[in-house]
């Protein structure tokens, strides 16, 4: 399982035009389901992106979390995180689950967030999406194997 985050002051996502999912201050969470994951990696990954300290507390210091600052979670689905490019220059997406497990594993991890926040938004499974956000920092994360 792979995870992009963004710290976002705004984040939404639009499908055909209609938007889907739209957040304030928080963060924004490309979501890549791969071959061999489980709920217990969606659970761990969780679990770390909850708790993870990278919103400014008062004296500016990188110490709060995602709730410390009464935030919210925008989730898309993203399978191009698992493009594999090491050969030639069309990536291969052998590496990202199927489609029907993938999108368990999504709907499973945004309800497992939902537990821990309140307002957790998400995009559309397979969809053609617009995310549209304004980067806070910028402040971007990679995670992986959690």
């Amino acid at each position: 399982m792979r995870a992009v985050l963004q710290r976002v002051t705004h984040a939404s996502v639009k499908v055909d035009g209609e938007v889907k999912g739209s957040i304030g201050k928080g963060l924004l969470v490309f979501l890549g389901v791969g071959l061999d994951d489980t709920e217990e990696d969606v659970k761990r990954l969780v679990n770390k992106i909850v708790r993870l300290r990278i919103f400014s507390d008062e004296n500016d210091k990188i110490n709060l979390s995602v709730n410390d600052v009464n935030g919210s979670l925008l989730v898309i689905s993203q399978f191009t995180l698992y493009a594999d490019c090491r050969k030639g220059n069309r990536p291969n997406f052998l590496n990202a689950g199927k489609p029907d497990e993938a999108n368990r594993l999504y709907e499973f991890f945004t309800e497992e967030c939902r537990n821990y926040v309140p307002v957790v938004e998400k995009g559309v499974f397979g969809a053609d999406m617009k995310v549209e956000l304004l980067n806070d920092g910028p402040f971007t994360i990679v995670l992986e194997d959690v």
